[in-house]
């Protein structure tokens, strides 16, 4: 899966904005506020995605794609490699994943407000 590809998937989810905080390198992925992807623009070769523990711990021993995330809380984030043994519908699920687990997360008050900017 390519950069560009991975920018329109993920703008295309609801209340999705990108933006560059850290530098003019670091494409970050938010949902209300809350990053849920990060991926480089001068070498897109990974993306640092959010997941469950339990179940980034079992992706790291099935795949070596997956490892765990770099300059990222380790326990929550993978960094994974778009361009070894993941396809685009699995790197999508992780994708899809990383986003449901920062709105899981999210505050109440944040949580509603996403609900409400749906209807």
């Amino acid at each position: 899966m390519y950069i560009d590809e991975i920018r329109i998937y993920c703008l295309a989810k609801a209340h999705t904005e990108e933006a560059l905080p850290f530098d003019e390198d670091t494409l970050v992925f938010k949902v209300m506020g809350k990053i849920f992807a990060l991926i480089s623009l001068s070498s897109p070769d990974t993306i640092n995605l959010k997941c469950n523990p339990t179940y980034a711990t079992e992706l790291r021993e099935r795949y070596t794609a997956v490892q765990p995330g770099w300059h990222m809380n380790k326990k929550h984030w993978n960094t994974v490699s778009l361009h070894q043994e993941l396809d685009t519908k699995q790197i999508k699920e992780l994708i899809d994943h990383s986003y449901l687990q920062v709105l899981k997360k999210l505050p109440k008050k944040l949580r509603n407000e996403f609900e409400n900017l749906k209807i």
